[in-house]
């Protein structure tokens, strides 16, 4: 027997043996998995592992580094600012911070930031890890810096710098550094155990994230002007990275933030939700609709396989993601495999977060099979 806990709807039954399957057989180490349709938590399931040596169990209240899905927190609390009207996704960045016209740059939109697309994907060299920590180094060499390519032109998956773009104005918007805006406008008032970066009274219940196997990538035939290799060295970072007080301390909105499934489906359902969260309101109507407004759609500069992507989310596109249906669904995950999806037509959140982390960048088999079954059990009991 796996050491699973949780509770599911009986419909569910194949996707909760999936989950134990893969916790028993060592697939996973540790794991959650969330389904809320429309409110109703019909999944919630956690199991495994904290630790390789498989001496600590992953309960109900451990949290994880959630990589990138760390970036559609970030996304949500721009568009909160959007729809206050304090914030206008066809504004020039500059509008509200700037500096950041320098270099050529007074033609970037805040809708090409939240969609990769600003010709901004990380820092120029030298860089490393340690400039993201500092806030004010990072986001003024960023400010300063040249175009890498057009804006708007095509993506370029802004793999570490994300959140300081995102972040910044945010801040000059609300006066809120991104970690406290998260902190005191969505997990807060939701009661998600979430955040970006981790409280160190928290560290004692964090599962360490478990390397994958190394990507290869041949970055002398690429060459060190391509947008892939400038992004992924800019700065160049390790996944135990993630492990560390400093990365725990820092304030970075596209990679370090801490949670599980269940705290990241309560923020994320917001969107599937019609904006709103128990009468917690997030999101008007007109505001969501936005995220499905096409921004790019093509080979990504940086991840250099097909995306399309909307206004802080991904769009499904079978060359991306083959399990991920067609409709009214925006998503995105962490490094390893972490998910969030939100299928608007079936007003339903999946959320699956876990340690071991597996190759690729989004999305994993583990994460495809739990997506897979999920949909095969809301059609055979349609």
């Amino acid at each position: 027997m796996s050491n699973v806990d949780g509770r599911h709807d009986a419909q569910f039954d194949a996707v909760r043996a999936t989950f134990e399957e893969n916790v028993a057989s060592g697939e996973e180490l540790g794991a959650s998995l969330v389904l809320d349709i429309d409110g109703d938590v019909v999944i919630d399931l956690w199991g495994g592992f904290r630790d390789p040596a498989r001496t600590v169990a992953w309960d109900e209240h451990t949290i994880t580094n959630v990589w990138s899905t760390t970036k559609t927190v970030t996304s949500l609390a721009a568009l909160m600012l959007v729809d206050r009207g304090e914030l206008d996704i066809h504004a020039p960045v500059a509008e509200y911070w700037p500096e950041f016209a320098a270099n050529g740059k007074q033609n970037v939109e805040i809708r090409h930031v939240l969609s990769h697309c600003s010709g901004v994907a990380g820092l120029d060299q030298p860089a490393v890890l340690e400039d993201l920590y500092d806030w004010e180094k990072s986001t003024s060499r960023m400010a300063a810096q040249a175009l890498w390519w057009e804006p708007g032109t095509a993506s370029g998956y802004h793999l570490t710098n994300f959140g300081h773009l995102l972040g910044e104005v945010v801040r000059r918007v609300s006066g809120k550094p991104l970690k406290r805006f998260v902190a005191e406008e969505i997990a807060g008032p939701l009661g998600a155990d979430f955040q970006i970066g981790a409280a160190e009274e928290d560290w004692g219940r964090i599962a360490n994230v478990i390397p994958p196997p190394p990507i290869r990538i041949d970055t002398d035939a690429l060459g060190p002007d391509n947008p892939g290799v400038r992004a992924a060295t800019g700065p160049y970072l390790e996944a135990t990275d993630a492990n560390t007080p400093d990365w725990r301390r820092a304030d970075m909105g596209a990679i370090n933030g801490h949670g599980n499934a269940r705290s990241v489906a309560r923020m994320l359902s917001a969107i599937a939700r019609g904006g709103e969260v128990d009468g917690i309101r997030l999101l008007g109507p007109d505001t969501i609709d936005l995220i499905f407004s096409e921004q790019a759609n093509g080979v990504d500069l940086v991840l250099g396989i097909p995306v399309r992507w909307g206004v802080g989310y991904a769009l499904p596109k079978k060359e991306t993601i083959a399990w991920i249906p067609d409709g009214k669904i925006c998503f995105w995950g962490g490094w390893g495999g972490s998910m969030i999806i939100m299928d608007l037509d079936r007003r339903m959140t999946i959320s699956y977060m876990m340690n071991r982390m597996a190759p690729g960048i989004i999305g994993s088999d583990r994460s495809g099979t739990y997506v897979t079954a999920i949909y095969d059990a809301l059609r055979n009991n349609a």
